[in-house]
């Protein structure tokens, strides 16, 4: 058994991992970071950027934020079920971290919204290609280049097994398993958690949301995400709080598809259920996090999105109604190109008939009962919509053929929560009382959306597992000085 020592290990090298590993360098402490894959990153690397609050990019776009602002909306969204301290230390945190991040030469494009609704916090990561996903890839190796600035010890493809306590209840130390497959040991005084929760473990799924994982869920699934740091904090005494899918709804069947196709069906066009009806108000489907809440209260966890072909020629004349940072093309020429392929892969998610009532057959729908839905929607686009109150502006009638609809259904970022922690990132018993030297955040703490992510406020995932690893890293590091 190869043996290490520091005063602090870090489990996993995601941005929590890399946060807490650079701030609890900053702050003095010898520091060591098991991480199970061959690169660090983790599940950010297919991200963007981290919430800030009160940035300097904000002051300069003379958007109005505060951390009072967001506070507020946070609680008031979450009805007061999460922990206030948390959340108000984060959003306090968050502007100086951006400026903790430029500090590392992380550069940004500004402060952005996800969609129309939601406040411009998200700050995305400047790179060599433009805005897009994977731009906080460069965050992260301006964190791990620091961390090794720092004296950080990374010991890669070397996955944590256990957190190990002395007689006294305090943590003395981290079990895991190296690259060859031997035993390795390290000896601390506080070990800090930040594996990602488990995204990517169909069986805890099921059993802590009751989702069936490629079925009624289609979360991101990135590989390595199984919840080794819930198990973990479990075994040493942590409280299991509820573990939930840190829901944004998904286009079923269409990954492999261009862009286009997903651009048109997540217009606010007709939304009906599996029973033909309509089910929200369309214009808030470009909330994710809305829309997979209203798809998970429907009959086989399943909604359509359905277009004709008037509607697929505006869009294709004009440019799409709405856009969002992560589909900001508006141009959607190649929708027919995407359609040939669809059906050239079989693709049995994506539907195409040239009536009303074909097109519901295929579905599963009774076609009498969608036929009537769409003849109401209608009379709505000549009028107002007396049924959920759309605005004018995104009310276009279905009625010629060929008609296309595809399959929406939940999906999500991974898991968040399962790891009670206080303000100070300090894992927690069941009575409340922390764990000396266990710490746990990112993903594996996130109990603060209760049932619902906050996409009003963007960047908060990234944000969260930012903020919470800085906090952990500071807290662990005055506590292994004390």
């Amino acid at each position: 058994m190869k043996n290490y020592e520091a005063q602090i290990c870090v489990i996993a090298a995601g941005p929590t991992g890399l946060s807490a590993a650079v701030q609890a360098a900053e702050d003095g402490a010898s520091v060591i970071v098991l991480e199970k894959a061959a690169a660090v990153g983790g599940a950010a690397n297919m991200g963007m950027g981290p919430l800030g609050i009160g940035t300097k990019y904000q002051k300069a776009q003379m958007i109005d934020i505060s951390v009072e602002k967001a506070f507020n909306m946070f609680m008031e969204y979450t009805h007061y079920q999460v922990d206030a301290r948390l959340v108000k230390r984060y959003f306090e945190q968050s502007g100086e971290t951006i400026e903790w991040l430029e500090d590392m030469g992380v550069e940004f494009e500004g402060a952005y919204r996800y969609f129309p609704q939601s406040e411009a916090t998200w700050h995305i990561v400047k790179t060599d290609k433009g805005i897009g996903p994977r731009a906080a890839s460069f965050m992260n190796k301006a964190l791990y280049e620091k961390a090794l600035e720092l004296g950080v010890t990374f010991l890669l493809e070397t996955p944590a097994t256990k957190i190990l306590k002395d007689e006294e209840g305090c943590v003395c130390g981290v079990m895991g398993v190296d690259k060859s497959g031997e035993e390795i040991k390290v000896d601390c005084k506080a070990a800090i958690i930040c594996t990602g929760g488990a995204g990517c473990n169909p069986e805890m799924i099921k059993e802590e949301t009751g989702f069936t994982f490629g079925k009624d869920m289609f979360n991101f699934a990135i590989p390595g995400i199984v919840g080794d740091g819930l198990r973990m904090a479990w075994e040493a005494g942590a409280d299991h709080v509820p573990v939930r899918i840190e829901m944004a709804a998904n286009i079923e069947g269409i990954d492999d598809l261009p862009q286009c196709i997903p651009n048109v069906f997540i217009q606010p066009n007709l939304l009906v259920n599996q029973f033909g009806k309509r089910v929200m108000n369309e214009e808030y489907m470009q909330n994710a996090t809305y829309l997979s809440n209203v798809v998970s209260n429907q009959k086989d966890r399943v909604c359509y999105s359905i277009v004709d072909t008037s509607i697929v020629k505006n869009y294709i004349r004009n440019g799409v109604d709405v856009v969002s940072m992560v589909r900001t093309e508006t141009d959607v020429s190649d929708f027919y190109d995407g359609v040939k392929m669809a059906q050239e892969n079989g693709n049995d998610s994506f539907y195409i008939a040239d009536t009303v009532e074909e097109l519901a057959e295929m579905m599963g729908i009774d076609p009498e009962t969608l036929a009537d839905t769409i003849d109401e929607y209608n009379d709505f686009c000549d009028s107002v919509d007396e049924e959920f109150f759309k605005q004018k502006k995104y009310l276009k009638a279905v009625h010629k053929g060929p008609f296309y609809a595809t399959r929406v259904r939940a999906g999500g970022y991974g898991t968040v929560g399962g790891v009670r922690i206080n303000e100070n990132c300090e894992a927690c018993g069941a009575d409340f009382m922390p764990i000396p030297g266990l710490y746990c955040a990112g993903a594996d703490s996130c109990n603060i959306y209760n049932d619902s992510y906050m996409f009003l406020l963007p960047g908060n995932s990234m944000g969260y597992a930012v903020n919470t690893g800085r906090i952990a890293g500071m807290e662990a590091a005055e506590f292994v000085e004390e």
